[in-house]
């Protein structure tokens, strides 16, 4: 059996860092990726998003796409709204979440759900970045922003 116990996996929980570590190939039972591989984009909000997981570009079996974001100290996102459920889940740093009507402080180990087409922006008012995780479900699509107006 190779190493980690699992038939068809060449890495497992403390190997070394290589190549099987970060992705997997076709037929392989795990997918895992590294935030540090993804590809940084300016996001239409004006945040920085590293696209971590989505069922179309992976090939996951998936109801939900997932992104590692990051906005920068004294900054904020641009108020903007999804037609689909998205959750925020705060890694690093705090701020302030809008939704709707309401707003709260965040900080590292919250999570925020925010319900379909509602308005939705997030400060940073720390003094260092603020990480967060985007979970939407169904999976993003462009079409999933362009189609909501914010309220």
């Amino acid at each position: 059996m190779p190493r980690g116990g699992v038939p068809g996996h060449t890495a497992g929980v403390g190997a070394e860092r290589g190549a099987a570590d970060r992705n997997t190939t076709p037929g392989d039972t795990m997918l895992v990726k590294d935030v540090a591989e993804a590809q940084p984009v300016a996001a239409a909000d004006m945040s920085q998003i590293r696209e971590l997981l989505h069922p179309a570009r992976d090939g996951a079996d998936l109801g939900y796409s997932l992104a590692h974001a990051r906005v920068r100290a004294g900054a904020s996102t641009l108020p903007h709204a999804l037609t689909h459920s998205e959750v925020y889940y705060v890694l690093d740093g705090r701020g302030v979440m809008h939704v709707g009507g309401e707003s709260q402080r965040v900080r590292a180990g919250h999570a925020v759900c925010v319900p379909p087409g509602e308005t939705q922006w997030i400060e940073n008012t720390g003094a260092a970045d603020l990480a967060f995780l985007c979970i939407v479900s169904p999976p993003w699509t462009p079409e999933c922003e362009a189609g909501a107006a914010p309220r």
